[in-house]
């Protein structure tokens, strides 16, 4: 076996950040010693795996298929160094949610997740989907969960648990007053929604299917609790998770606005890259997803 496991390291970090210098910083080598291992790598099999852009290193079609190999053998590596160590169960997970799932669902399967495994050593990252879905691809993270609906040819899929928009107004809106609204209802609102590229737009603007280019969107916003402010200081209306709204509804900080003939509903999911070999780790918090995540959801 010709190749080393710190050639492949740099094969991958220069993959990852497409730049020799920044992968250097984050193997904790100098350059000049990253530079050779990556020569050393493609001298030994006569063959080139990027294709050089100025400064950037750019991943060419061989490089492409090979970077989930190396990526896989590089984790079932860590993993075996882990069981070495008789630390299996410290290994590092860096998981992505995103928002909605992030801020309301997230840190409470965390919790369960360190009390469940007190050694573990586990990081989340928050962003909205497209940005995750990026990360994954990118082997920035081990696993996620997202409320948007992706298809990517590199990532799994694992259907995980519904849930459901709802549009709602402050107490004081008019259009509390309403039965149900209607399409006109709809296009004369004034509208505070999350950006595009979030899960929750994404179900938004298919629920709204007809009428987008006719809605009037006053505010986007990244964050599900500055759109809820924006919407209690205004008469304009917004659209989220009826998980990220139960408080509010019991106390009648706002109300529910029936929409019977659009579809709110939606699912979350579990992501993880086709690739990527499957530690305890990964294998422990998904079990625990699936254990506890519909129960938690149901919480608020």
């Amino acid at each position: 076996m010709k190749y080393t496991l710190r050639q492949l390291a740099v094969f991958v970090e220069t993959a990852r950040h497409a730049n020799i210098s920044k992968a250097a910083e984050h193997l904790h080598l100098s350059q000049s010693a990253a530079s050779s291992a990556l020569k050393e790598l493609e001298s030994q099999y006569n063959i080139q795996l990027f294709d050089r852009v100025g400064k950037r290193l750019l991943l060419n079609d061989l490089g492409r298929a090979l970077r989930p190999k190396a990526q896989a053998l590089l984790d079932q590596a860590e993993a075996l160094e882990h069981d070495l160590l008789r630390q299996r169960l410290a290994a590092r997970l860096t998981l992505g949610a995103t928002l909605t799932i992030g801020n309301y669902l997230a840190v409470k399967l965390l919790l369960a997740y360190r009390s469940r495994y007190p050694n573990s050593d586990i990081h989340l990252d928050v962003d909205n989907t497209q940005h995750i879905i990026e990360k994954l691809v990118n082997f920035e993270l081990d696993a996620a969960m997202i409320e948007g609906e992706i298809s990517h040819p590199e990532l799994d899929l694992i259907p995980w648990q519904s849930d459901e928009l709802i549009v709602f107004c402050a107490q004081d809106n008019p259009l509390a007053l309403k039965h149900e609204l209607t399409d006109l209802d709809l296009i004369n609102a004034q509208w505070i929604l999350r950006e595009p590229g979030s899960g929750t737009r994404q179900t938004f603007d298919r629920a709204m299917h007809g009428l987008l280019s006719e809605l009037s969107v006053s505010l986007e916003l990244q964050h599900t609790e500055a759109i809820k402010e924006a919407v209690k200081a205004s008469d304009q209306i917004g659209c989220l998770s009826r998980m990220t709204l139960v408080e509010e509804l019991k106390s009648g900080r706002f109300c529910e606005l029936k929409i019977p003939h659009r579809t709110f509903d939606r699912m979350f999911y579990l992501v993880v890259h086709h690739d990527k070999f499957h530690s305890q780790a990964i294998d422990q918090w998904m079990a625990l997803c699936h254990e506890l995540g519909p129960s938690f959801s149901t919480l608020g």
